[in-house]
């Protein structure tokens, strides 16, 4: 269980379902994207929207990846080969055929969500692998991927000029998981942002690093 940065009370943990939801939320409101947008800048990022979905579809698959062996490594990740499309791009272990066009790109996020979905789901939860935020539990790569699909959808909505503000009990478990230190009594959606470098929050300047804790606690 986690405590909730809003209120301290005892929040559920995150699991499959909570993943499985954001996936599909973020696939629903990415169907009503631009077809010619794809290229452009994904909010406050050097990247566009294309590489910021594939880059969302990479974080589940590797996260999927991490509780995959029987006796996952603890000192590194799985050895998926990484490759980049252009320096200034997002890091690979797979790609979305371009040719494919946008529906194929949101079969390949939804392919990656349901691999994590599954292994969440099936994994022991004593079972702790790798992640350079700490070595973690199922639990804390379902926060991960949460966290991962909130916040870059952020990104990708405010590149297409889209609406996304994903359900306050998502944002509450992963910042009960990943940020206990997050100050309470804001918007749980607003906190989350702020806790990733992407907005203020009354009281508490923009940060310009962060990072999450996905070590259980």
């Amino acid at each position: 269980m986690s405590r909730s940065v809003e209120t301290g009370s005892v929040l559920s943990p995150v699991t499959a379902d909570d993943v499985g939801l954001a996936v599909r939320l973020a696939v629903g409101v990415l169907r009503d994207a631009p077809a010619e947008g794809w290229d452009g800048k994904a909010g406050s990022l050097e990247w566009d929207c294309w590489e910021t979905v594939e880059h969302i579809a990479n974080d589940l698959f590797y996260y999927a990846g991490q509780l995959g062996p029987q006796s996952p490594p603890l000192d590194t990740h799985v050895p998926f080969a990484l490759r980049h499309k252009r320096p200034d791009g997002p890091a690979y272990f797979l790609f979305a055929d371009r040719d494919a066009g946008p529906a194929g790109l949101l079969q390949v996020l939804e392919t990656c969500g349901a691999l994590l979905v599954a292994m969440v789901r099936t994994t022991p939860s004593g079972v702790r692998a790798h992640h350079t935020a700490g070595v973690s539990d199922p639990e804390g790569f379902a926060a991960l991927a949460l966290q991962e699909t909130l916040v870059h959808m952020h990104d990708v909505a405010e590149g297409f000029g889209l609406a996304w503000t994903p359900p306050s009990d998502l944002c509450s478990r992963v910042l009960a998981r990943l940020f206990p230190e997050a100050p309470g009594g804001a918007d749980p959606w607003l906190t989350l942002l702020w806790a990733t470098g992407r907005a203020e929050l009354p009281g508490h300047p923009r940060l310009t690093m962060w990072r999450s804790n996905s070590t259980p606690h």
